[in-house]
């Protein structure tokens, strides 16, 4: 399974992580997902949510 929001589809962003003396390493960044399950269309299903769609009810939890 993804890193991906079933909701509102946040995935992973990337980017470097700078040092003190400007050293770049490659990093990832990925979203607090939070395994749920949710009423989509009048049916439970679970699915991996961001913790931001939790907090905002963009969700049903059942």
């Amino acid at each position: 399974m993804s890193w991906k929001c079933a909701i509102c589809g946040k995935k992973p962003s990337v980017g470097y992580r700078v040092s003190h003396s400007t050293k770049h390493t490659k990093h990832v960044w990925k979203p607090n997902l939070q395994p749920a399950r949710i009423m989509i269309n009048g049916k439970v299903k679970k699915v991996r949510v961001c913790a931001g769609c939790i907090k905002s009810d963009k969700v049903t939890k059942v």
